[in-house]
């Protein structure tokens, strides 16, 4: 009986051995260089925060599969697809992802073979310019910067007005004061954190009377992006 049972048990590990083999593997560290505290995943993570992992990440190793990494939970913002590798730095996304999914293998959401939903767009202005409350001074911006940012909502107060990047707000003695912009023309990135880190968010050519998603009083650098 034993000798018949034997092949049973080959034949079942060998049938199970490819389903495993499919699993990628991500290791994030807390701090660069591969350094601080690790969290290892094998399947998706919406929500770091409930590892108490949130905003924390700073280097990155791929053991296996294709993963993708996002400044929000539930897989939304700004996303990056990392192949199997070291990634010892997160230029433009340290201490800000907040999910975590493997791609490219069926199935492995929880068994939804459904294609992922869409992302949701990107930041579309309040009303476009010019139509927007005057900033105190009377005068038309579009003679004044590519962006304007004012420390209060609806384009009140006196602006900084810029035409190119600035990687630190706080020399303007602006850091963490905008609570409206306007952008004149091109497209701009405005990141929560000095050197275009952290959070960012990229806002074409329009008024943005109050802003949203964690950037009202946080913006600390922007850079045109083209």
């Amino acid at each position: 009986m034993v000798r018949s049972f034997r092949p049973a048990l080959l034949c079942a590990a060998t049938l199970l051995a490819p389903a495993s083999a499919l699993a990628g593997e991500i290791t994030l560290f807390e701090d660069a260089g591969f350094r601080g505290r690790p969290v290892t995943l094998r399947s998706d993570a919406g929500d770091l925060s409930r590892m108490g992992f949130n905003d924390k990440t700073s280097s990155i190793i791929v053991r296996s599969g294709t993963w993708e990494v996002c400044k929000d939970a539930n897989y939304r913002g700004a996303c990056r697809t990392l192949q199997p590798g070291r990634y010892s730095s997160m230029p433009g996304m340290n201490d800000a992802i907040s999910s975590v999914r493997e791609v490219g293998r069926p199935g492995h959401g929880g068994g939804d073979h459904r294609p992922y939903p869409p992302r949701p767009p990107r930041p579309e202005p309040e009303r476009p310019y010019p139509g927007y409350p005057g900033h105190g001074g009377g005068h038309r911006p579009d003679a004044n910067g590519a962006v304007l940012m004012f420390p209060d909502a609806g384009m009140r107060g006196r602006p900084v007005r810029l035409d190119r990047e600035v990687r630190d707000l706080s020399r303007y003695g602006f850091n963490d004061r905008a609570e409206s912009i306007v952008v004149n023309y091109g497209r701009w990135e405005f990141c929560v954190d000095a050197n275009f880190r952290g959070r960012c968010v990229v806002m074409g050519p329009g008024s943005y009377g109050r802003l949203h998603g964690g950037l009202d009083r946080r913006i600390s650098s922007v850079r045109r992006v083209r």
